[in-house]
């Protein structure tokens, strides 16, 4: 009997997870978050690579170029990474439940569908890539270069949306630190790929879009393998991917409002995007620089976010329900003092770090001009989403998705057809995003308060526990 207990929870449980259940939270969410953060930001350094290579050795219009894409690549892929929000509650209350056999099939339907959709947008990067640039206004001076990036980056999407669904269900058990691992490789990779195919066979945009997706692959397989060799409930087993229809329609219940909400928050950043193309490419150049730089005060804070999801979906799959509120109050302290940390510095050493990504003057004066209104009140946004994490973990995906689009989105496109539209600056602009981000929090922890009620004060006492 005891071996045969031993057995099961060697298969059961994986030996690279995190004990979200007992103990103190803080440093535990530090422990799940610190790793996570550090693979967010060696993401971006893909794109940092990217922006940098060409800002200083091909020129402005191409650094532009790249730039005029980002918009539209989340659009396009906001979706699909909604759906592995879904993928990541469902694995880690079965987990913790210790329902293997639901675990088991969240984790092939999730893989299949990933592959799956990333094998429809490489179709869709291909073929409308040039309209979709055209209709958000990209000059006609990046406009070839942009498309070639857009295509090449779209071919390597199934790669893409694989990492984020492996890691999904890696971080739904808290292994952070393996995702981590594999970046810093592919990150590595990426550096002397953008170095060898622009310096050396000057390939310019086309050279740092294949770098970028031959690194996202040979980080995705690294993810594919360790669920292939996984001794718990996550293992993956290639026969038996398959689309489990009862299974996708959870993920869709809890990861489609997320993706949606993915969606129409690019919507509103596409139209910003398509504002900012308005003032020039000097301006679009250095709001290229400025967005790279504020993705790590983001991804830095979206770790926070990352780690309250996996918690609380944990805690409430496992009946620790006096937990819910610790974990929120946890996540929006560290949440703070990392946006508004990072924000700060960011903003105080903003002409240097913009200085790396192009030595234009005027570009570096655009960037500093967002970055100011967007990296100094960062930890608005910060605490928007920590509240979504925590309703999302709950398992509510519709009203924080409602919230959400309402008061960040529709306040930030009615922003910019009235008050942007007569005033027509930068800075009137940006002034968008911290009052969305402030209006859309507070109405988020109103919902969070009402929800709550809906769940026990204190935990359930369940056999065996």
């Amino acid at each position: 009997m005891e071996e045969k207990e031993n057995r099961q929870n060697s298969s059961g449980k994986s030996g690279h997870g995190i004990d979200m259940l007992n103990g103190p939270l803080l440093p535990r969410i530090l422990l799940f978050a610190l790793p996570l953060a550090l693979s967010s930001i060696l993401q971006l350094l893909f794109n940092a690579a990217d922006v940098v290579v060409l800002g200083r050795f091909v020129g402005p219009d191409a650094l532009a170029a790249v730039g005029s894409t980002a918009s539209l690549i989340n659009l396009l892929v906001n979706l699909f990474v909604g759906l592995s929000v879904g993928v990541n509650v469902l694995v880690a209350r079965n987990y913790a439940r210790g329902d293997e056999a639901e675990v088991q099939d969240i984790v092939h339907t999730s893989v299949a569908v990933s592959v799956l959709s990333g094998i429809l947008l490489i179709f869709v990067g291909y073929f409308f890539s040039g309209p979709m640039l055209l209709l958000m206004g990209s000059p006609e001076n990046v406009l070839p270069m942009s498309v070639i990036y857009l295509r090449i980056y779209f071919a390597g999407m199934p790669f893409i949306l694989l990492y984020d669904f492996g890691a999904a269900i890696l971080r739904a058990i808290g292994d952070t630190r393996r995702p981590l691992y594999y970046l810093l490789f592919a990150g590595v990779l990426n550096v002397f790929l953008n170095l060898f195919f622009v310096l050396v066979c000057n390939m310019g945009v086309a050279g740092v879009a294949i770098a970028t997706s031959v690194s996202n692959m040979v980080s995705s397989l690294l993810v594919a393998r360790a669920l292939m060799r996984e001794e718990s409930a996550l293992r993956l087993h290639l026969r038996r991917l398959k689309v489990d229809l009862q299974v996708l329609k959870k993920i869709f219940t809890i990861g489609l409002p997320a993706g949606i909400q993915g969606c129409i928050f690019s919507v509103s950043n596409v139209l910003i995007q398509s504002s900012v193309n308005s003032f020039g490419y000097i301006v679009m150049a250095g709001c290229t620089a400025s967005n790279n730089l504020e993705g790590f005060v983001y991804q830095a804070m979206n770790a926070v976010y990352q780690a309250n999801l996996s918690f609380t979906s944990q805690n409430i799959g496992a009946g620790r329900y006096s937990r819910i509120n610790r974990i929120l109050y946890t996540c929006l302290f560290v949440v703070t003092v990392i946006g508004a940390g990072m924000g700060i510095l960011f903003c105080i050493f903003g002409t240097p770090l913009l200085g790396i990504y192009s030595t234009e003057p005027e570009v570096i004066k655009a960037g500093l001009v967002r970055l100011y209104f967007i990296c100094g009140t960062y930890f608005l946004c910060g605490w928007m989403d920590v509240l979504v994490g925590s309703m999302r973990g709950m398992g509510y995906a519709i009203l924080p998705m409602i919230v959400s689009l309402i008061g960040a989105c529709g306040l930030r496109i009615l922003w910019i057809v009235t008050i942007f539209a007569g005033h027509h600056t930068m800075e009137m602009l940006f002034l968008s995003y911290p009052v969305s981000w402030i209006v859309t929090a507070l109405v988020h922890y109103i919902c969070f308060r009402r929800l709550r009620k809906n769940f026990p004060a204190a935990d359930e006492v369940r056999a065996g526990r």
